[in-house]
C-alpha cells in the first residue's frame, strides 16, 4: 500500500480507512498455514526425535497443500499450524521437558563418579500416561473398535519378533500379553467370523458390536529383521496402540463380567515366555473367571428374586410356568416319538403311522443345540445375533488334537469359536493323545508315522486347512480331500465376492452344491457331463471351415431325399440373427453419436471397464478348462507346456542314449566351450 506524506494532518484512523493496513511477511495465506518441520522445532523447542514421538502420539501427520507450494519450497515436509498449536499446549511435551532436564543431572552425577545419587535420583524419574490421548483420539468406545487394525497387526507383529537391540524384552512380553487376551476374548465370544492363510501370515477377521476388524497373525518362523527399518518408530506407535488395547479389553472384559487383567497362573512345566502358553492362561484363566461370575450372578439373582415384591415374584412364577409347561409338552412329544420306535418291531402293521417321529426329535435336538451354543456364549453380552450361534454349533461335539508340528495359535482360536475342544502335545493338554473323544487328529506330514498306530482308530486324520475352509464356508466339508498326503484343494479367500468379481471357482461351485444336498456321485456325473460338452465344443471349434466343408459333403451323398426347405432352415436363422444384430449395433451407434462429449468419454470408460473385466474372467475360464484337459489326460495334473517340455526332454534323451551305443556323444565337452568362449 501507499503510504500517506509525513506533512499530511491525517489521523491514523482516516489513514488506516482509506491506505488499508500494512500486512507482514508470511503473516496470511498458505505461508501462514503450512509451516516446514524446523520451523515447527523451533518454536516447540523440542529435537527431532521428540517431535516424531509426539505427532505419533497425537495422531498428527504432515500435509501437502493443495495447489502452490508455500515459499516455493519443493519436496519440504509441511504441518498444519492448528496442529502444531495443538501440540504446544500437551501435557507430555512439559514431561518430554522434564525428562530432559532430569537426564542431564543423571549424566552430571555419573561424571562426578556420583553412583549413589544418580540411584537416587533414578528412582524419582518422571513418568507419563497417554490415557488422556486416547480418550482425546477415540470419543466413542466404536470409535475405537474401528481403528483396532492396525493396532493388532503390530501387537502380533511384535509378539512374533525375537529380542534384539532395538527392541526390548518387555516390549515382546507386552505384545504377548495383549495378543494372547485379544485371542481369548475373541475364541470365547465366538466373533472370529474370517480366517486365511497367506504368504505374510494368517489373516483373521472379527465382528464386535457390528464392527469387523482384521488383523494378520505371523506365521511361527524366526523373523528376518531388516536393517532399514526404524525399530524406534515402531516402537512409539506400540506404546500408543498398548494403552489404546488396555482400553478396549477392560470394556469388552467387563461387557462379559470378568475383571480385566486377568491373573497369572503357573506354568506347570511348559515355555513360560512362549506365546501359546501366554495364549492358554489367559485362556484358562478366562474360562475361570466367568465360572465364577456366573456363579456369582446366579447367587445375586437368587438373592434379588428373595428380596422382590409379591408382585413381582408371581410374574416370575407365572413365567416359569410357562417355560416348564412348554419343555414338558416338548418332552412329551419326544416320549412319544421314542416310544413308538421302540415298539418298532418285526409286526409291520401294528406300526402307528400317525405318530410323527422326526418331527420332535429334531426339534428338541435343535432347541437343545441352539440353548447350549447360547450358554457358552459368556451371558454378559448384550444381543447374540444369529451368525453367532450357527458359528458356535459348527464344531460343537468335535474334539481336535493338534500334532506337535501344528502351529497352534491361530487353529486353537479358531476351533474354540467355532465350539470345538482342543488338545495338544506338551503340558497343560486338556486333552491326551490316546483320549478315544478325538474326533479329528490335525497332522501337518507327508504320511502317518508308525507311533500313530496305537492311537484309537476312531478319529480322522486331517491336514490344518480343512480348519479354516469348513469356518469359511460355515460347513463340514467332506475329509477325503484333506487327508494326509493328498494334494489340498484350492484355499479359497473369504474376502473375494465371486458375483462382485464375475467369476466363481469349481472348488466353490463344489461346496455350493454339497450345501444343497448334492451327492459326491451326482456331482462327479455332471463334472463329467460338462468336461465331456466341453471337449465336443472345443473339437467343433478346432475343425473349422474343413470339418464344414467335409459335413456338407457327407449330408449331400447321405440326404438327397431330404427336403430344400429343412436345409435352408438353419440358413434363414443364422442370417435373421445377423439382421438383427446389424440392426442393433446400428442402434446403439447412433445413440452414442447422440451424446454429449462429456457423456460418450463416461460411456466409453465405463465400456473399457466391462471388457476388462470380461476378458480377466474368461482368462481365468480357459486357465481353467487347460488344467481340467490336463488333469484327464494326465494322472500327474502338469499342464500341457509342462507335458510337451517333458516329451521333448524324454525324445532327447532317448536319441543320446542310441548315439552313445554307436561310440559318440552328443554332449559337447568342456574344453571345447572354453576355447570357443
Amino acid at each position: 500500500p501507499i503510504k500517506a506524506e509525513s506533512h499530511s494532518k491525517m489521523g491514523s484512523k482516516r489513514k488506516l480507512s482509506r491506505m488499508g493496513k500494512k500486512q507482514k511477511k508470511n503473516n496470511a495465506g498458505l505461508e501462514a498455514t503450512f509451516i516446514g518441520r524446523s520451523k515447527c522445532l523451533k518454536m516447540l523447542q523440542v529435537t527431532i526425535k521428540d517431535f516424531r514421538r509426539l505427532c505419533i502420539l497425537k495422531g498428527i501427520y504432515p500435509r501437502e497443500p493443495k495447489g502452490r507450494v508455500p515459499g516455493n519450497k519443493k519436496g519440504q515436509t509441511f504441518y498444519h499450524i492448528k496442529d502444531i498449536r495443538a501440540i504446544a499446549h500437551e501435557p507430555v511435551l512439559d514431561k518430554f521437558r522434564e525428562f530432559r532436564a532430569f537426564m542431564k543431572k543423571i549424566r552430571r552425577a555419573a561424571g562426578r563418579n556420583e553412583k549413589d545419587e544418580a540411584l537416587r535420583k533414578n528412582a524419582i524419574c518422571p513418568t507419563y500416561t497417554l490415557h488422556h490421548l486416547v480418550r482425546e483420539r477415540y470419543p466413542r468406545f466404536i470409535d475405537a473398535l474401528s481403528d483396532l487394525d492396525d493396532a493388532l497387526t503390530l501387537t502380533f507383529l511384535f509378539a512374533a519378533l525375537p529380542t534384539t537391540v532395538s527392541i526390548k524384552s518387555k516390549v515382546i512380553a507386552k505384545a504377548k500379553q495383549l495378543a494372547a487376551a485379544w485371542g481369548a476374548y475373541c475364541s470365547t465370544a465366538a466373533c472370529i467370523t474370517k480366517s486365511f492363510i497367506s504368504v505374510k501370515g494368517v489373516y483373521l477377521e472379527a465382528n464386535i458390536q457390528s464392527v469387523a476388524i482384521r488383523w494378520i497373525v505371523p506365521h511361527s518362523f524366526t523373523q528376518f529383521m531388516p536393517e532399514d527399518v526404524d525399530y524406534r518408530v515402531m516402537t512409539t506407535f506400540f506404546e500408543f496402540y498398548e494403552t489404546l488395547l488396555h482400553f478396549v479389553l477392560y470394556k469388552l472384559y467387563s461387557d462379559i463380567g470378568v475383571r480385566y487383567p486377568l491373573p497369572a497362573l503357573d506354568a506347570n512345566g511348559e515355555v513360560k515366555g512362549s506365546t501359546s502358553y501366554i495364549l492358554g492362561a489367559n485362556l484358562r484363566n478366562l474360562k475361570n473367571a466367568l465360572d465364577t461370575s456366573n456363579s456369582a450372578v446366579t447367587n445375586a439373582v437368587s438373592e434379588a428374586i428373595e428380596d422382590d415384591t409379591n408382585g413381582d415374584a408371581a410374574k416370575a412364577q407365572t413365567k416359569s410356568k410357562g417355560d416348564k409347561k412348554k419343555e414338558k409338552e416338548l418332552i412329551k412329544s419326544v416320549g412319544a416319538a421314542l416310544n413308538s420306535v421302540k415298539e418298532d418291531s418285526d409286526d409291520d402293521d401294528e406300526e402307528d403311522d400317525n405318530v410323527d417321529v422326526a418331527g420332535p426329535l429334531k426339534a428338541a435336538l435343535d432347541s437343545m443345540a441352539v440353548d447350549e451354543a447360547r450358554s457358552s456364549i459368556p451371558g454378559g453380552l448384550s444381543e447374540i445375533d444369529d451368525e453367532a450361534l450357527k458359528r458356535r454349533r459348527l464344531f460343537a461335539g468335535l474334539t481336535f488334537f493338534l500334532s506337535r508340528e501344528i502351529p497352534r495359535g491361530y487353529l486353537e482360536l479358531v476351533c474354540l469359536a467355532y465350539g470345538g475342544k482342543v488338545g495338544w502335545e506338551g503340558q497343560n493338554s486338556p486333552i491326551a493323545a490316546n483320549d478315544p473323544s478325538i474326533t479329528h487328529h490335525i497332522v501337518d506330514r507327508p504320511k502317518l508315522p508308525s507311533s500313530f498306530d496305537s492311537l484309537p482308530k476312531s478319529r480322522e486324520y486331517v491336514q490344518p486347512q480343512w480348519v479354516l475352509d469348513c469356518a469359511n464356508f460355515m460347513f463340514l466339508l467332506p475329509i477325503a480331500k484333506y487327508a494326509v498326503g493328498v494334494a489340498l484343494p484350492p484355499h479359497l479367500s473369504p474376502w473375494v465376492d465371486n458375483e462382485e468379481e464375475g467369476y466363481k471357482p469349481a472348488y466353490a461351485e463344489e461346496i455350493e452344491r454339497l450345501k444343497n444336498g448334492e451327492s459326491i456321485t451326482q456331482m462327479s456325473d455332471e463334472m463329467e457331463a460338462e468336461e465331456a460338452a466341453d471337449v465336443e465344443d472345443t473339437s467343433e471349434k478346432s475343425e473349422g471351415d474343413g470339418s464344414q466343408s467335409e459335413a456338407d459333403a457327407e449330408s449331400e451323398e447321405e440326404g438327397e431325399e431330404e427336403s430344400e426347405d429343412e436345409d435352408e432352415a438353419p440358413v434363414k436363422k443364422e442370417r435373421a440373427k445377423k439382421k438383427r444384430k446389424k440392426e442393433e449395433d446400428e442402434a446403439h451407434a447412433l445413440a452414442k453419436t447422440m451424446m454429449s462429449r462429456k457423456a460418450s468419454h463416461l460411456y466409453g470408460r465405463m465400456q473399457h471397464g466391462i471388457e476388462k473385466k470380461k476378458a480377466s474372467v474368461d482368462a481365468l475360464k480357459t486357465r481353467r478348462r487347460e488344467i481340467e484337459h490336463s488333469k484327464r489326460n494326465d494322472p500327474t495334473g502338469k499342464t500341457p507346456l509342462k507335458q510337451k517340455v517333458e516329451r521333448l526332454k524324454n525324445e532327447r534323451s532317448a536319441i543320446e542314449k542310441e548315439y552313445t551305443n554307436t561310440g559318440g556323444s552328443m554332449k559337447r565337452s568342456k574344453k571345447k566351450r572354453r576355447v570357443e568362449s
